[in-house]
């Protein structure tokens, strides 16, 4: 029986994944760090409450089995450049570094299609470069996930997004081929997928749109 850590269960991804957990009998405890209140009753759930500020300030809780990182933003969330590097980037590869140090064993992190380290785009490049400090630290296992456009409902209202979601479900018919890692997926696939996972043995692997559809079925 495991423990899990979840970063970032009031998003979209995070919220589909924490309720798949609490149905899996792998896991025998569920710590949740939180900004704010999260409406959850279940007697393996512990919340740990924190603004991320200084993450020394929770260290010695992130301790367990398999970690899993769904904390995002965006510019228009986050205007502010350094604070939006600070969630995007500092944040998530610190807590990796705290729990590699804490002898967490599996990290789980939600990345983005298209992630890399070299790319213009700075939602892009942030994605990459965490993605290449978290394989620096040589988890037992790492899962790196990369969605493509994310469908599902989210607690706050985001009109591009929404747009986004309206066109590439209607014209969804022409990823094909090569074209099928960018086919946009459900949030609760990812979830389901993320799970699947970490009942499969690897220690690094990428895993993007088609190949989380394909994992999100019952094994």
């Amino acid at each position: 029986m495991k423990t899990a850590l979840i970063f970032g269960s009031s998003g979209l991804v995070g919220n589909n994944l924490l309720h798949c957990i609490l149905k899996d009998n792998d896991y025998k405890k569920i710590k949740l760090f939180v900004r704010s209140n999260i409406n959850i009753k279940d007697p393996r759930v512990e919340i740990i409450y924190d603004d991320f500020k200084n993450l020394d300030n929770i260290k010695n809780t992130i301790i367990g089995d398999d970690c899993f990182f769904c904390i995002g933003t965006t510019k228009k969330d986050t205007p502010d450049k350094k604070e939006y590097r600070r969630v995007e980037y500092d944040i998530p590869v610190t807590i990796a570094r705290i729990a590699k140090n804490n002898s967490v064993n599996s990290f789980f992190y939600v990345s983005s299609i298209g992630a890399n380290s070299k790319v213009y785009n700075s939602y892009l490049r942030n994605k990459g470069q965490v993605e290449e400090e978290l394989i620096k630290l040589n988890f037992t296992k790492l899962g790196i996930l990369r969605p493509a456009l994310l469908l599902g409902k989210r607690n706050s209202f985001r009109l591009g997004e929404r747009l986004a979601q309206l066109i590439m479900t209607k014209v969804s018919i022409i990823f094909i081929g090569k074209l099928k890692k960018f086919k946009p997926i459900k949030a609760k696939d990812v979830a389901k997928a993320i799970i699947n996972i970490t009942k499969n043995n690897y220690k690094i692997k990428f895993f993007e749109s088609d190949k989380l559809l394909e994992l999100s079925k019952p094994i």
